[in-house]
């Protein structure tokens, strides 16, 4: 490590594996309760593991976040964390409150945990991805701040870079649009519009510009490309993600009684925002091809070039399937929709963090690199993860699009929503397997930490250190 307070970085990757681990067991919880409707039931019934599922995917990202500002702001500002120890400190308490939380839904009825919680004082729990009680909400904004505020006084004292102020401005915007969770009006027009505020403008706003720049990063430490090259690209990909991210909210608005521009509006930019994400794959092989050494953590590079391949097919592709509103119209809040939605998070996010992780956890361990054996492992683990996404993706399709034909498109004598469930077992079967595919690959990614070096690489290994010292 070249500034040691950069360690800070390894509580929050640690906390952030182990959450996705968490995140994923619920998933295929889920997954089962599609085709077993009694499974854990009552102990655990669907609303709950669903809540729960969703829930962690988006702490254990912001873990996964927080633990790449701190990774990435002390080498990019060249200077010490302003204080590693109010860092430490706001993990715990981060920690603490999301554990209590996921408890909180575990062992009290929702119901009565709205009520334990102050529910009454201010009404902000019951919507999707917002279920969090109000004093986790306020937990959230504190920590939210006091990270911010360590970030910003680092960069503010060190070297400014393109890269840590594109970081900063897509933390700073991701803290400011958590706000609107706070407001739930009585109009449900205008409660869907402040829920999207922060919904869509998280994953197709703020949080674009947190994944350009820790993909700049990434890129910039393992192929040794000129910055002023990798900047300039992160500069047109910022500018066009926000371009179309913003106004690209309006395929939110079709059908919630906002006014009929939006569907001209929402189409046009919303069929614009794969241009972005087709850059960063440009990007990436085009930084990849033009690389100026050859890194030994070749895991990291995978990741990095998964993370544009993959988000420009999960956030691009499948968003585009269905993002015009004649299209839309029809396949709104159907399967379809799952399959981009898991498509769009593992590609985009998901991998970009695993790509921080795999480059920066060899470091804080004292090492430039993984073994070799451990590399491979590694990046099994990425190919088995990916083709069980795919499967899950490609079965959520094939159910999405026989769902809307039997129930949707009819004119008359539609199917009802529980007989077209029935129609689509065969499918949920295939997204279970794809499910139990994509655990697997992350048992093996997790299991790569604890391999060591084969005995040849580790006698080379010290060949070369003894050289070294005789030098």
């Amino acid at each position: 490590m070249k500034y040691q307070s950069q360690a800070v970085a390894k509580l929050y990757f640690i906390a952030a594996l182990g959450l996705f681990t968490g995140q994923i067991v619920f998933g295929l919880s889920l997954g089962l309760q599609y085709v077993i409707g009694d499974f854990l039931f009552p102990a655990i019934p669907f609303n709950i593991a669903r809540m729960v599922h969703t829930n962690l995917l988006i702490v254990w990202l912001l873990f996964g976040f927080m633990g790449a500002a701190y990774y990435m702001v002390p080498e990019e500002s060249e200077t010490e964390l302003y204080s590693p120890l109010f860092a430490k400190v706001l993990f715990w308490v981060f920690l603490a409150a999301g554990a209590a939380t996921i408890l909180g839904y575990l062992l009290v009825p929702y119901a009565k945990l709205a009520e334990m919680t102050g529910n009454d004082l201010l009404a902000t729990m019951g919507r999707e991805f917002l279920e969090q009680p109000l004093p986790t909400k306020l937990g959230i904004v504190v920590v939210a701040l006091g990270f911010l505020f360590n970030i910003s006084m680092t960069v503010l004292k060190g070297r400014k870079t393109a890269i840590s102020m594109v970081l900063l401005m897509g933390l700073w915007g991701l803290a400011l649009m958590f706000l609107f969770s706070f407001v739930n009006p009585s109009n449900l027009v205008r409660d869907k519009m402040y829920w999207w505020f922060v919904v869509h403008l998280w994953v197709e706003g703020t949080w674009e510009l947190i994944m350009a720049s820790l993909l700049a990063f990434v890129l910039v430490k393992t192929t040794g490309v000129d910055r002023e090259v990798i900047d300039k690209w992160m500069y047109m990909i910022v500018a066009f993600a926000l371009i179309t991210g913003i106004l690209g909210t309006g395929h939110h608005f079709y059908f919630i009684g906002l006014p009929g521009y939006w569907h001209w509006v929402g189409s046009v930019f919303s069929a614009m925002e794969p241009i972005p994400f087709f850059m960063m794959t440009l990007f990436a092989f085009n930084m990849v091809q033009r690389r100026r050494r050859e890194h030994p953590n070749q895991a990291a590079v995978l990741w990095a070039v998964g993370t544009a391949v993959i988000g420009f097919l999960g956030a691009g592709v499948w968003g585009f399937i269905h993002t015009l509103s004649t299209v839309n119209y029809y396949t709104h809040g159907s399967q379809v929709t799952a399959a981009h939605g898991h498509l769009a998070f593992y590609g985009a996010y998901v991998l970009v963090v695993l790509a921080i992780i795999s480059y920066a956890m060899p470091i804080l361990r004292g090492r430039e690199a993984n073994p070799l054996r451990a590399q491979r492992v590694e990046m099994w683990s990425f190919w088995i993860m990916s083709i069980g996404m795919a499967v899950m993706v490609l079965a959520l399709s094939g159910a999405g699009i026989l769902q809307v034909w039997l129930q949707r498109m009819p004119t008359t004598g539609a199917m009802p929503f529980m007989a077209t469930q029935d129609q689509l077992v065969f499918f949920y079967w295939v997204r279970v397997a794809g499910g139990v595919m994509f655990l697997l690959g992350l048992l093996a990614y997790l299991s790569s930490f604890f391999i060591g070096p084969a005995a040849d690489e580790e006698s080379l290994s010290l060949g070369v250190s003894t050289r070294l010292q005789r030098a």
